[in-house]
């Protein structure tokens, strides 16, 4: 297929890094490289996670200093060396040098947006990163909420589109037995199961929840118990924090560390990751309401969903875009922990016919979000932008 026209992705978010914005760039370049000559500059040691079909530049992550300038240097090389037709930013940060990339070779520019992107209050970055977003021919983002960000960022609204982030949908056939073995490894027998799957942030809530919800629900499901599967971000953008000692005070301020079960991070194509959404009875996003860092999304809702798992989460950011009360688990006014305890406990002591209501229904309303869907979406967005405005 000689005929492909070629794309150029930038970005900082692949694999070998761990995160949903790594899952989602995979997931853009896959739903490309079959209808276009797909290239790559991202972070170091990438390649090996790409489709063999995918051509790949790497460069350093760390300091950041060196990330830009070394992807600031390989988008001209490549840009003049093939002359794409399009040039992608995977996210906020390579949108300047996606967008010098393209005007340089009359390429057309894309960027694909989270609410970090827009929100992010670092002096620096707000006036010579944002003020580029409305310069592109087109911008992708992630829900609603980042939309609205975007629009009042100086982006025009007709130029912005919602692509939410996708899901796999897993075989339910083995979903039981994969029940049975997660909790038999880690001794915990038939009790109430809740489950959190994120990065340990202030911004995801964690410790929040440890803090003010926990102790209500042990209080009145005193055989629950909480998987966490996650861990304080070692090469994330704003730095590590002090997350997991907040929640190690917490927990032995409130005698109930008994009750935590932490796992570390895990890739998102790990087996243990499905076999915790299935052994699960509730997961919990206690993602926090706070000024310039919000949640875009709520892509961890999404994957719960997808293996029948209701999620309790505050309605802050975009996460209303990835809950749906009632279907796929309840939206909680945004730092009302009782009542997002209450929530949580409910599901907790649904009967097995509540149980099977609630995974049919957070199944069908996950099918949706299905990567496939995703890879239509994006690839008819790309026709559109180099079809409709023409290929200089």
């Amino acid at each position: 297929m000689t005929d492909r026209p070629d794309v150029l992705i930038l970005t900082r978010n692949l694999p070998p890094l761990i995160g949903g914005m790594e899952r989602l760039v995979w997931h853009i370049v896959e739903g490309l490289y079959p209808e276009w000559h797909t290239h790559v500059i991202g972070p170091r040691g990438c390649r090996e996670y790409l489709p063999p079909e995918v051509d790949s530049r790497e460069v350093p992550i760390q300091p950041l200093w060196r990330f830009l300038l070394h992807i600031k240097l390989a988008a001209l090389h490549q840009a003049f060396r093939l002359r794409p037709k399009l040039v992608i930013a995977g996210s906020g940060l390579t949108a300047p040098f996606a967008w010098l990339a393209a005007r340089l070779v009359g390429a057309r520019c894309m960027v694909y947006l989270h609410g970090l992107d827009v929100e992010a209050r670092h002096p620096i970055y707000r006036l010579a990163w944002r003020p580029f977003f409305r310069h592109f021919d087109h911008v992708l983002v992630n829900s609603r909420f980042t939309r609205q960000l975007a629009v009042a960022a100086g982006v025009a609204r007709s130029r912005i589109s919602i692509l939410h982030p996708g899901v796999t949908l897993p075989e339910l056939a083995q979903a039981n037995d994969q029940r049975t073995q997660f909790r038999n490894r880690y001794a915990l027998g038939e009790v109430p199961l809740m489950l959190y799957v994120g990065r340990i942030t202030a911004r995801k809530g964690l410790a929040d929840f440890i803090r003010w919800s926990l102790p209500n629900i042990i209080a009145s499901v005193p055989a629950a118990k909480l998987v966490v599967i996650g861990d304080v971000p070692s090469g994330a953008l704003l730095g590590s924090t002090d997350e997991r000692a907040r929640i190690d005070e917490f927990l032995h301020a409130v005698g109930l560390e008994h009750c935590v079960v932490f796992l570390g991070a895990r890739a998102h194509d790990d087996p243990e990751l499905d076999a915790a959404y299935f052994a699960a009875d509730v997961s919990i996003f206690p993602v926090q309401q706070r000024p310039y860092d919000n949640e875009g999304f709520g892509m961890v809702a999404i994957e719960a969903a997808a293996h029948g798992l209701p999620t309790v989460a505050f309605d802050v950011g975009g996460i209303g875009d990835a809950v749906a009360g009632g279907i796929s688990g309840e939206l909680i006014s945004p730092a009302q922990f009782e009542d997002f305890a209450r929530a949580v406990c409910t599901y907790l002591l649904n009967s097995e016919e509540d149980r099977q209501v609630l995974t049919s229904s957070a199944r069908v309303f996950a099918t949706k979000f299905a990567w496939p869907e995703f890879a239509v979406h994006l690839r008819n967005t790309c026709r559109d932008i180099t079809i409709a405005t023409g290929t200089p």
